[in-house]
């Protein structure tokens, strides 16, 4: 993988002023964000990233809840990194609304939420429909980034000690859920906490990777991300496709083929 270090510092700094103005722009987005396909009522787990908590996610389920999806919150407090017990938590989280619905439940995870939604996808595909990463270093966790302290929160309790089992875990987790749970990983390459290309997936005919212009901390309310995550959740399952990138998509989310 090419250099994935920290982004910049002044990307950094400026990452809660970007993230401010995205917020801003939902208003006058309305409008397109209402046009996104709706969904079918369909459960969506939504969890937070790193130390931060539901109050962060609910922009976003709102306005899931308002496309005609069944969005939750994950209900484990602060996201400090799977310690006493958070793994079991968000396992029995999901297969409680699996159970309460009687169907597949999405995931969309933002940040290191996105690490836990492709593993928890990986121990009970059968109970996923499909998950979304929002700015979620999978890719390459054990590199420096702007928050280096995630990844001891992370391999918290694994035997990461010497350098061929930290070697394994970071392949385990850049490694896709499996062909019947689709993933799509979303990030900007102005992302001034993890670098952009530990966000991606290994495109396939169940992956893929779609690019936003913003921030880290504003990608729970960026309009661009909001209608993305929509537009994946509203497939009928079995019928995963693509992002289409034809007409105003071209323009606003550029290139789906990372350089």
């Amino acid at each position: 993988m090419p250099d994935t270090g920290p982004p910049s510092l002044g990307l950094f700094l400026l990452e809660g002023q970007r993230a401010l103005l995205e917020g801003l722009t939902l208003a006058s987005t309305r409008r397109l964000l209402r046009r996104a396909p709706r969904g079918d009522g369909q459960p969506v787990l939504v969890l937070p990233g790193f130390m931060a908590d539901d109050g962060s996610t609910s922009v976003l389920r709102n306005y899931l809840k308002d496309q005609g999806y069944r969005a939750h919150p994950w209900l484990q407090g602060r996201n400090t990194g799977p310690q006493n017990g958070v793994r079991e938590a968000m396992r029995e989280r999901l297969e409680e609304l699996h159970a309460r619905y009687g169907r597949r439940v999405s995931i969309v995870g933002w940040s290191l939420g996105g690490v836990y939604a492709r593993e928890i996808a990986k121990q009970v595909p059968d109970k996923v429909r499909q998950v979304i990463s929002l700015g979620s270093p999978f890719g390459d966790i054990a590199r420096p980034s702007n928050v280096t302290r995630m990844y001891d929160f992370v391999s918290s309790g694994q035997n990461t000690s010497r350098a061929g089992s930290r070697s394994a875990y970071a392949e385990r987790l850049r490694t896709s859920p499996p062909r019947g749970v689709p993933s799509t990983a979303i990030f900007s390459k102005s992302d001034g906490v993890v670098h952009w290309r530990t966000c991606l997936e290994q495109e396939s005919d169940h992956t893929e990777n779609i690019r936003v212009p913003g921030s880290h901390c504003g990608l729970g309310h960026n309009p661009l991300v909001l209608y993305a995550v929509a537009d994946r959740l509203s497939q009928t399952e079995g019928n995963w496709r693509p992002f289409d990138y034809r007409g105003w998509q071209k323009l606003a989310y550029r290139s789906r083929k990372p350089r």
